[in-house]
This record gives structure tokens, C-alpha cells and sequence, in this order.
């Protein structure tokens, strides 16, 4: 039986049947156009056969995409009123059973996965999106590429440059485990409601081995949030409070081949992680 996707018609009934009202808590922006859920599977480069896991479902239309497209799936919805309805949906729209398995849990508080997915695909709402995204890569090592649809602001982030003017936290922190690409543009028009801000598809590629151990990690991340928590200051004053003083700072980062001088905006991550490793080394 061939999968059938959701119609702006269907999408409404469902809503009104299970009572939800979109809201921007939620990021409830339901996609009601067939061509971009599509788009977005298209991106994400689903092969049949692989299990993609997707966050925040919502009332099923990009889940259909993406078993129309012959892969697995696991769901995680926070919304148990949706939870609870998508394998029906899935059913009554041509899925086979055991294609579809829906975690009825926060994101991020998930710290298992059934059948380790090696696909993350997702359309998250802004207060959310970078924490979820983080969370998922920092915990499911088995997901090696992934896109999603986040406001434009988020992807541009995700995707930003060292040097660039919007290049920042989530920037250097995704770039630790891949490589951050924009992957396509998504009209409001599709939403339902239609939203106020532009959205985009960000994708991104797992780099190949492990950069470094948790605790590497967690000392590199560190050292992010202090140079961005005083942004455009040298970084032997933004780094002085972790490592002591001024001087301890320029100690440290002449020793990682950093300039003192030098800004947290124009840092790669593998600098960053020279940083953290420096100080170790101290």
C-alpha cells in the first residue's frame, strides 16, 4: 500500500478533533504543503531502509514524507494528545506496522532511542531548536546527518563562519560535531498558522570520529561561553576570569597559538579546542 501524505484539509480536521490550537510556545507552525515536506526529506537525503529520527512531529505531515520515502521512523512529541494520535494517522495513510515508533517524551530529556537512527530530521520552533539540536548530537553518537527547518535566524547561526557577524555560541558548538550547511529556503505561505518570521533549512554532516572525549568537550564548551559572554573584547580579558587573570589568560592562549589580542568571533572550533588543551597542559 503506497504512504499518502496530509492535506491542508486533513491537517485542520485533525487539529480541531484532537483540540489543538497552534501556539508559539509550542512552535505549532503546522506545514500543510506536500512539496515541502518533500523538500525537506529530499534534503535530509532519506534512502529506504534507514531510520531517521524526528523531532516534534506534530500532527504528522513531514513523518509521512518521510516513510513515503521508504525509511523508519522514530517520533518524539512532547504533546501527548499528538502522541497518541500519529500512529493512526500513520495507519490510515498506507504506513506498514512497525514502520513508525512514537517516544511520547520531552526532547530534551531523551537519553534513548530505539533502534539507533542515523538521520535527524525536524521542524523545531525557535525557543528550542538549538538546545534540542545540541542535546541530540551530545547524546546520540549513531546520528551522522541530519536537516532541519528552523527560523532563519537559527540556521544562518548554525551555519555562520568564524569572522561573520552573526557567528557565535551555536556556531562554534555544532561545528564540534559536523559540518553546518544552509540546505534550502521555506515559504510562510506553507504554515498553518502562517508565521511572522522567515524559516530555512539547515543541514548538517557528522565529522568522521570523535573530536575529542566528554570532558574535552565540556572544557572547550566552556571556554566558548566565556569569549561570546563579553563578546568583541580581547580575549585575554574575556578568557581572565576562567583562567585567573589577564595574564594567565595570554599565557594560555600564546601556548595554543592564539593571539591574546585576538576576538572570540574570529575562532575556529579546533581552536577553541587547542585552548581548552592548553590550559590542561598547564
Amino acid at each position: 500500500m503506497t504512504v499518502t501524505l496530509l492535506g491542508a484539509t486533513e491537517i485542520r480536521s485533525l487539529a480541531a478533533e484532537l483540540d489543538v490550537t497552534p501556539t508559539k510556545k509550542l512552535g505549532q507552525n503546522f506545514v500543510v504543503d506536500a512539496n515541502t515536506v518533500r523538500k525537506i526529506v529530499h534534503a535530509a537525503r532519506v534512502q529506504p531502509g534507514e531510520h531517521v529520527v524526528e523531532v516534534g512531529p506534530g500532527l504528522g505531515s513531514l513523518t509521512l514524507a518521510i516513510l513515503e520515502a521508504g525509511a523508519s521512523v522514530t517520533a518524539v512529541e512532547i504533546d501527548h494528545r499528538l502522541a497518541a494520535r500519529l500512529p493512526r494517522t500513520a495507519a490510515d495513510h498506507g504506513v506498514e506496522p512497525g514502520m513508525l515508533t512514537v517516544v511520547d517524551a520531552d526532547a530534551l530529556r531523551v537519553t534513548e532511542l530505539p533502534g539507533e537512527p542515523t538521520v535527524l530530521v525536524a521542524n523545531l520552533p525557535y525557543n528550542i531548536s538549538v538546545p534540542v539540536l545540541l542535546h541530540f548530537l551530545e547524546t546520540f553518537d549513531h546520528l551522522q546527518r541530519g536537516v532541519v527547518m528552523v527560523q532563519a535566524e537559527v540556521a544562518e547561526r548554525l551555519a555562520a563562519k568564524p569572522g561573520s557577524k552573526i557567528y557565535g555560541t551555536p556556531s562554534v558548538k555544532a561545528a564540534w560535531y559536523g559540518e553546518w550547511k544552509l540546505a534550502g529556503t521555506v515559504s510562510r505561505q506553507v504554515f498553518w498558522p502562517v508565521p511572522n518570521v522567515d524559516s530555512l533549512l539547515v543541514g548538517f554532516d557528522r565529522a568522521a570520529g570523535e573530536r575529542g572525549s566528554i570532558d574535552e568537550r565540556r572544557r572547550t564548551f566552556q571556554i566558548v561561553d566565556a569569549a561570546f559572554n563579553q563578546r568583541r573584547k580581547m580575549l585575554r580579558q574575556a578568557l581572565s576570569g576562567i583562567f585567573g587573570s589577564s595574564a594567565a589568560a595570554s599565557e594560555i592562549l600564546e601556548a595554543a597559538g592564539v593571539a591574546p589580542t585576538a576576538r572570540g568571533e574570529d575562532l575556529t572550533v579546533d581552536d577553541y579546542q587547542r585552548i581548552a588543551g592548553a590550559n590542561l597542559a598547564r
